[in-house]
């Protein structure tokens, strides 16, 4: 007699590490901001990762003027989708954190377009 074979999707288990989860939600911060202030530095993030639930704090930097809680709010759907479609987990929480606002005027400035 034949033994019994066990379905694939009841082998084994994926785990996908804390790390990899904040390069996905950094790289999501990204496309919902559609590029870094100049002079800025690429948002980061860190997770925390427990039974296929990840919560995550994303910190940024924006231009200033602009609608500082629009792109925010942005932020915080694109890495909740994007988390969700690449890592399959669940994200009840994305805590944003502006490091830095970069205005217009101050880069003329420092360009010695004003005086």
């Amino acid at each position: 007699m034949a033994p019994d074979r066990v379905e694939a999707t009841e082998r084994g288990a994926t785990t996908i590490a804390d790390r990899v989860v904040a390069k996905i939600a950094a790289q999501a911060a990204r496309e919902a901001l559609e590029g870094v202030p100049k002079g800025g530095t690429a948002p980061h993030a860190t997770v925390t990762v427990h039974a296929d639930v990840a919560r995550v704090r994303v910190s940024l930097e924006l231009d200033y003027p602009s609608d500082i809680g629009g792109q925010c709010g942005s932020v915080r759907h694109h890495v909740v989708q994007r988390v969700k479609a690449l890592a399959g987990m669940d994200v009840p929480e994305v805590a944003v954190q502006v490091e830095r606002l970069h205005s217009v005027h101050s880069r003329m400035a420092a360009q010695g377009r004003i005086r």
